[in-house]
């Protein structure tokens, strides 16, 4: 069945009720077999309106942007029965677009995790084999994109978590730059690092749907007050002319990395073909402080968390524990059995790098190095109109492969986590194939508000590999 925003429309513009096109997904959704939903949502189908961008179009959320009167748990007993009073600013955009809610995805809890192994509703697993992880921490709505269980998702990107996941399972995944997005109704795991953006089945439904959920929101203080481009129209400029560099450091990778896969290298040399031959210049360029990326950013992304799930104590909202005796004992023991091993793990290290002795050693110290990150950026965009290189070291990788060594799993994230730090918008667009028939992804990087040459490029790129 072919999900795509185009084919849809075609068929309710060919006389074909939106009830009759979709009723045939309401089994499989059901049947979740992935276990990619948490929660699904009863959907009236309603008659086609074709001045609505995303009329009749099925779309998941993730199931930490919240929805009136639908429960949204992030994946952690802590919420397991939270029902929001409120919409998340995104949803109500998709609801004025049209879009039909089906669901809600399941994730590694509190969005935290490379693996989707995190969550407190059980795996996910990926579409293409279900020995394999679907990436996280938007593994769920990966998978119900790549699934066909929807038309596209919405996922969350605090680290790579949109992208990632979108590699994993040969889908298209976008951050969008920091502020594009409002994140009000998003619930908080890293502050300065998440943004809400799309995983979908091709290039060009991402740029409908960054349009429909982009623009200013006086709810979000960190929403920028830009003009939203006509995203879908770059998907027809192509790159002739376009200045792409490829980071040495991505691939001159050092002991202390992992290394680069075989089938990943292959891919990103294939793309870059692919690129020359629509006319892109490759130029190598050099990104001198990626090696300081994963520690700068578990620094940051730890500590903000820490703060941010501080709130989850038992007492206002969230699980509270029925044991407790005592003020002490009600926060300690709803906490105990509220949040997840990989949740009390981030949280330690984030109190720890917050506290009084460790601040300046640690905390301070990584965001100067973020600023340097970020330094690296700038100058290489004076140079090239975008940047090319691998989503992860390597496709993805079998249940409980790396979860006894967290570090192991950290360093799953080392192409895609200086994107979130830098606030960069960055794309996976699904391009290759490992031995094992699993999907190998390339990730492209713009300068600051410039998503439509992601789109560009990556629907050139779709072009090469024969996607209509």
């Amino acid at each position: 069945m072919d999900l795509s925003f185009k084919a849809l429309r075609r068929s309710y513009e060919n006389g074909k009720s939106v009830a009759s096109v979709l009723e045939p997904l309401q089994a499989a959704q059901k049947e979740n077999r992935h276990n990619a939903f948490i929660t699904l949502n009863a959907v009236d189908y309603p008659d086609f309106d074709p001045s609505k961008k995303l009329s009749g179009i099925p779309i998941a959320l993730k199931d930490n942007i919240v929805t009136k009167g639908i429960r949204t748990t992030a994946a952690s007993k802590m919420l397991s029965n939270f029902i929001p009073p409120y919409d998340a600013t995104v949803v109500t955009k998709l609801k004025n677009a049209g879009a039909l809610l089906v669901g809600k995805n399941n994730l590694d809890e509190f969005a935290m995790g490379s693996s989707n192994e995190n969550s407190a509703f059980g795996k996910v697993l990926n579409a293409h084999d279900s020995a394999y992880v679907p990436g996280g921490s938007s593994g769920g709505s990966a998978t119900a994109v790549a699934a066909n269980l929807c038309a596209a998702a919405l996922g969350s990107d605090t680290g790579g978590s949109i992208r990632q996941p979108a590699n994993y399972s040969g889908v298209v995944g976008l951050k969008p730059t920091y502020g594009r997005v409002s994140r009000y109704g998003l619930i908080a795991f890293a502050s300065s690092l998440d943004q809400i953006g799309p995983l979908s089945h091709k290039v060009e439904d991402a740029a409908t749907l960054l349009e429909v959920i982009s623009g200013y929101d006086k709810n979000d203080m960190t929403s920028a007050k830009k003009e939203v481009p006509k995203f879908a129209k770059f998907c027809e400029q192509g790159v002739e002319g376009m200045r792409v560099g490829v980071p040495q450091e991505y691939f001159d990778i050092d002991v202390d990395n992992p290394h680069l896969s075989k089938g990943v290298e292959e891919t990103i040399r294939a793309s870059i073909v692919a690129l020359e031959k629509a006319g892109a210049i490759i130029e190598k360029v050099s990104l001198p402080h990626t090696s300081y990326a994963v520690a700068t950013y578990y620094l940051i992304a730890t500590a903000e968390s820490s703060s941010n799930l501080s709130r989850f104590d038992g007492v206002r909202f969230g699980h509270r524990s029925s044991s407790a005796q005592t003020l002490d004992e009600l926060y300690q023991k709803s906490r105990s059995e509220g949040f997840g091993e990989e949740v009390k793990r981030r949280i330690m290290l984030g109190t720890y790098v917050l506290s009084a002795g460790f601040y300046d050693a640690y905390y301070r110290k990584a965001q100067r190095v973020r600023t340097l990150i970020t330094r690296d950026f700038e100058e290489v965009f004076q140079e090239v109109d975008m940047l090319l290189t691998p989503v992860t070291p390597s496709p993805a990788f079998r249940f409980g492969e790396k979860s006894e060594d967290p570090l192991q799993m950290y360093l799953e994230d080392i192409f895609t986590i200086s994107c979130n730090l830098a606030g960069l918008p960055g794309m996976s667009i699904p391009f290759g194939e490992s031995e094992a028939g699993l999907p190998i992804g390339v990730q492209l990087l713009s300068p600051w508000w410039e998503e439509g040459r992601l789109f560009q490029a990556g629907r050139q790129l779709e072009l090469s590999r024969g996607v209509e």
